[in-house]
């Protein structure tokens, strides 16, 4: 059995899942009603001067950097912690394969899962804003959509990855939302709280670029700075921004021209998120007594 057939096997099973699909018509809900308000009261989300399909486009990505993690938690978690829990890997391991294509093929199928349940909500919401607004930017949208794919495999990577190292999906939950807590919600106190200590315990007059390159380890973080990395144009045009207010009264500076502290840094993050859990990940699998 190849990773591919685990792969297709793994989707199908997956789309049956009732969590799932209560969360895509959460977001799609969530989608049109937000875009409609931004659309219609652009003031309430600081367009003063009215809304634009790249101001859009932006709004949407900070719903997907909620909405993705979320449903991978969800879609992920018991994906190899279920199935060694219940003995389940046992017979899939009998047939002729290894745990190679067992851990790719579970990779590749929850990312699928992902990528079409969220992509519907993605699609749904931004040809509604483009028909409210009556402009649409083809070039930018397949730009967006394809980051935004890429993000979610990045998300099942990591939470599969996660799901590898036990056999317990009580642990399997833990691990995964222990992650989305730190990374998604906590993380940005970590760069200041490094800061003021790095600093001897004070917080100096201007921020270093090391700052910023900490504030890109989130998942999401890295994504909104890769969109803004690859729509330049338009993340000018709203005044995006992936420098972080340190809290402290200052910001920290993306202009110095090194990568470290450039929105293009984004992009090498995501790639490490996607690499080094899913290397670790399946070695942890590799080794382990099933």
């Amino acid at each position: 059995m190849t990773w591919g057939t685990i792969a297709k096997k793994d989707f199908r099973d997956a789309v049956q899942s009732r969590a799932l699909w209560a969360i895509v018509t959460v977001f799609v809900l969530v989608s049109l009603l937000s875009t409609y308000a931004y659309v219609e009261v652009p003031e309430l989300f600081g367009e003063p001067g009215g809304a634009t399909f790249a101001g859009l486009l932006f709004f949407t990505s900070g719903l997907l950097a909620l909405f993705v993690p979320l449903t991978a938690v969800v879609v992920c978690y018991k994906s190899l912690a279920g199935e060694r829990e219940l003995g389940s890997i046992k017979l899939l391991l009998a047939q002729p394969t290894t745990r190679r294509d067992v851990f790719v093929g579970k990779v590749v199928g929850r990312a699928g899962v992902l990528a079409a349940g969220l992509g519907v909500g993605v699609v749904v919401g931004l040809g509604f804003g483009a028909a409210l607004l009556g402009a649409l930017e083809t070039a930018a949208v397949v730009t967006f959509v394809l980051l935004t794919l890429a993000f979610t495999a990045v998300y099942a990577a990591i939470v599969v990855s996660l799901s590898a190292t036990t056999g317990s999906t009580t642990r399997a939950t833990t691990l995964a939302l222990g992650f989305f807590v730190l990374f998604e919600l906590l993380w940005d106190v970590v760069p200041v709280g490094l800061l003021y200590v790095v600093s001897g315990f004070s917080f100096p007059a201007e921020i270093p670029d090391w700052v910023f390159t900490v504030t890109q380890i989130s998942p999401s973080s890295a994504y909104f700075s890769s969109l803004v990395a690859l729509l330049p144009d338009l993340a000018g045009q709203v005044g995006a921004d992936p420098g972080m207010d340190a809290g402290v009264g200052v910001e920290a500076t993306t202009e110095s021209g090194t990568l470290y502290a450039s929105p293009e840094i984004g992009l090498v993050v995501l790639v490490l998120w996607l690499l080094v859990p899913t290397v670790v990940g399946y070695y942890q699998f590799r080794i382990a007594d099933l």
